[in-house]
This record gives C-alpha cells, sequence and structure tokens, in this order.
C-alpha cells in the first residue's frame, strides 16, 4: 500500500497552517512555496481538503487558507480519506474459488448471509483486521500530535545550545 504525493502535500500544507503564529490565513503562493509543488497542483489538494471541511478559504486580495477547526480534531485518517477516498483497502477476489471454500468459516457465513464473502475468507478477515489497526492508529495521529512533536524537538534543540 503507497499514499499518494497529494496525501503526503495535504498533511504537510495542514501541519504548516497549524504552526502559523499568525491568526490569519496563508495564501497558496506561500503554501506551495514552502512545500516545493505547483499552485496549481496544491490548490486542487486544497479545495479537496476545503469541501470536506477541514480548511476554511478566506477570499480577497490578502486572502488563502485557515484550518476549519482544531489541529486536534483533524486526524490523519481524515485527511488519507479526503485525498486517497474511502474505499476498503482489501478484497477478496477468489471468493468462488476452491482454495475459498476450504478457508471460508462456514459458520460465520451462516451467522451473517449478507456478509458471508467477507467474514468467510479467513485472509480477508486478516487483512481487514490490519485495515482496522491502521485505521485506528491513524486516529489517534492529529495534526497537533505533530505540531507537539515539532514543538518538543525544537525546544530540545534550543536548549542543549
Amino acid at each position: 500500500m503507497q499514499f499518494s504525493k497529494s496525501t503526503d502535500y495535504a498533511l504537510h500544507a495542514l501541519i504548516h497552517l497549524g504552526q502559523s503564529e499568525r491568526s490569519n490565513n496563508i495564501g497558496i503562493k506561500e503554501l506551495s512555496g514552502t512545500l516545493g509543488v505547483s499552485e496549481s497542483y496544491l490548490s486542487k489538494i486544497m479545495s479537496k481538503l476545503r469541501q470536506d471541511g477541514i480548511v476554511r478559504a478566506v477570499p480577497g486580495v490578502n486572502g488563502g487558507y485557515e484550518l476549519a477547526r482544531p489541529a486536534d480534531q483533524i486526524t490523519f485518517l481524515d485527511v488519507i480519506q479526503v485525498i486517497e477516498g474511502r474505499q476498503q483497502l482489501f478484497t477478496c477476489s477468489n471468493s468462488r474459488s476452491r482454495q475459498h471454500s476450504i478457508l471460508a468459516d462456514e459458520a460465520a457465513s451462516e451467522q451473517d448471509p449478507k456478509h458471508a464473502e467477507r467474514s468467510g475468507c479467513l485472509v480477508e478477515k486478516v487483512m481487514f483486521g490490519a485495515e482496522q489497526q491502521l485505521y485506528q492508529y491513524l486516529r489517534e495521529h492529529t495534526i497537533q500530535t505533530v505540531l507537539d512533536e515539532a514543538f518538543k524537538r525544537c525546544s530540545h534543540h534550543t536548549t542543549k545550545k
């Protein structure tokens, strides 16, 4: 599994917005310069984040973007799902094979016929569990988590000098 560059840029843009000591917004030109990405590419990413309520666009000559909610309420999972989509990471493609029927958990399939293929495939069950663990980890980490860690590192380096 690999996340796109868009997710990377989105997360870094949000961290830049979150660490801005100014209370006002940051323009797309400054953001794109900081991240080293074209304004048009970053504008598309920011538009997705705006549509999902993660950032707010401030119109006008001095306009730009700002976080639409506190940094501790924007999880990595929120951002990834906006940019990458909200699809299941793994789907069993072998559900009609003889191998699948050998691995199928028939008792689970009988209890919930609606989800027979998902609960019946032991390979998918493992992959689904891994996906849930990944999602939980990404839910636990917010933009604020990264900002706090960066602040600690910065403070640590300052006190060492």
